[in-house]
């Protein structure tokens, strides 16, 4: 999620002074097939393994008990009726043995739910979808859960400047957007709602003639208004989107020929297309530092939002943003650009440890303002020191947010002046190093504190503990 204060602005700023028809037709089956019979066979979804956790934030969020393996979504939008139908097909594997399969789910009308070809008992119960069966630890099941109705948001647990509800949401013209950071997936369909399940995806969406579809993963085949995408890379809930509305596309090359896609609206968006094309000056930047882009493909999709959000292979960009000015729509767009490694690929495991995914990204994002505005290393020393002192006062530290805080300034600068301090005692080579072995080596996992500390001592055969420690703990900035 980007950073909301602009604050590299204003960095660079002191600098200057100082220096100088509406009924969507049936969707095909993404392969692999979601309305096939039940596979005995689940080896096809390995990748979506994970090791999920109880969110410590948001324990009401999630099911620790069960790993996703997979989610075929079949979806089809109505505007004129703003009424979504889905079929949601997941491949579950239990952990533990248990008497049901329980996955957070907004209040739609269930249509019909089946667990391995069997009709379940299944109710929504206080936003949890509950489905009635008996489960094995570690022999999965696959799940089919047939749904419509009008989506809702829910709110965003925040006190950000530009703070929206979360989830699936309905534009004025009848399109669709959504950002769900730290939760809101299950606005739109049945999902273990949590970052440490991360799952595969396929995605189909049938819409009307005119609109376009777009989500999280691989761009596929679009036959008649059905656009399909893949992710055969896990995923968490919160990285996926779902977008819907009369767009245009450009297509484009990032390094080494990675397709980018940007989708836009003409007439809305037109003015922020000389900022999303500079995607792959963006990326070289980041590949120089840490290594080869980390998916098949990238692109951007442009919303109706005040937020940024580093939605997996398609950033979501609220146009909104670039009513400042095109320096603040392409500072953000670095940082989502940089959360395709630290935060994607490299995922935290809970929401604690949110620091991991924005305190690189922000760190990243001043080396970049830097680069450009050409600040000292002192500028940006003091400047970090002052804002980690005013945030660490207003929000605490960083290691431990505040669920009615989410994602507010500490995760952000107190981090980056953590990485600032690896920076300056490894030097630029081995920090950079570091940072390039960190995702290059740790690809499509979740991580959390103690794997990180580990890593970073195995890697620079330094003890760095006390370091990281006092910066993510401390009730004041670290001497």
């Amino acid at each position: 999620m980007h950073r909301t204060p602009l604050l590299a602005v204003a960095l660079a700023a002191a600098v200057l002074v100082a220096g100088c028809d509406d009924k969507p037709t049936a969707s095909p089956t993404p392969a692999p097939s979601a309305s096939a019979a039940p596979q005995t066979d689940y080896t096809a979804w390995d990748k979506g393994k994970s090791t999920p956790v109880a969110d410590p934030v948001y324990p009401q969020h999630g099911n620790a008990g069960l790993d996703v393996l997979h989610y075929g979504l079949q979806l089809n939008w109505a505007p004129a009726a703003t009424t979504l139908t889905g079929t949601a097909t997941i491949q579950v594997r239990p952990v533990q043995d248990a008497t049901t399969i329980t996955l957070d789910f907004k209040p739609y009308t269930l249509d019909g739910v089946t667990v391995n070809d069997v009709k379940a008992d299944a109710a929504v119960q206080n936003e949890k979808l509950v489905v009635r069966h008996a489960m094995t630890a570690d022999q999965p099941v696959t799940l089919v859960v047939a749904y419509h109705g009008k989506p809702a948001t829910t709110p965003f647990p925040t006190h950000r400047g530009d703070a929206e509800p979360l989830g699936l949401t309905i534009t004025k013209d009848k399109g669709l957007w959504t950002m769900q950071e730290p939760y809101g997936a299950y606005t739109w369909y049945p999902a273990n709602d949590q970052p440490s399940d991360k799952a595969l995806y396929d995605v189909s969406v049938t819409v009307p003639a005119g609109y376009s579809a777009i989500a999280a993963g691989t761009p596929g085949a679009v036959t008649g208004n059905t656009f399909t995408y893949r992710s055969d890379v896990p995923m968490s809930s919160y990285l996926q989107t779902l977008a819907v509305g009369k767009y245009q596309k450009i297509t484009a090359k990032g390094p080494g020929g990675t397709p980018l896609t940007y989708w836009y609206r003409p007439g809305t968006d037109d003015k922020l297309l000389p900022s999303v094309r500079k995607s792959p000056q963006f990326l070289s930047f980041l590949e120089k530092k840490f290594g080869p882009y980390p998916f098949a493909t990238g692109g951007i999709v442009l919303v109706d939002s005040e937020s940024g959000m580093e939605t997996q292979q398609m950033i979501t960009m609220g146009d909104k943003i670039g009513k400042r000015n095109a320096a603040a729509f392409e500072e953000d767009l670095l940082h989502e650009y940089a959360h395709q490694w630290f935060g994607d690929t490299v995922t935290m495991s809970n929401w604690d440890d949110l620091w991991l995914n924005e305190g690189w990204a922000t760190y990243i994002q001043f080396l970049w303002d830097q680069q450009l505005y050409h600040y000292s290393d002192k500028v940006l020393e003091d400047f970090l020191r002052k804002s980690d002192a005013a945030l660490r006062k207003r929000l605490g530290p960083p290691a431990h947010p505040q669920a009615a805080n989410f994602a507010e300034g500490n995760v952000y600068d107190c981090p980056a002046a953590m990485l600032k301090e690896l920076n300056d005692a490894l030097g630029d080579a081995k920090f950079f190093a570091l940072g390039k072995a960190w995702v290059q080596t740790q690809k499509h996992t979740q991580q959390d504190r103690a794997s990180f500390i580990a890593f970073v001592n195995k890697q620079t055969g330094k003890d760095f503990t006390k370091l990281i420690n006092s910066w993510l703990d401390s009730k004041s900035t670290p001497k």
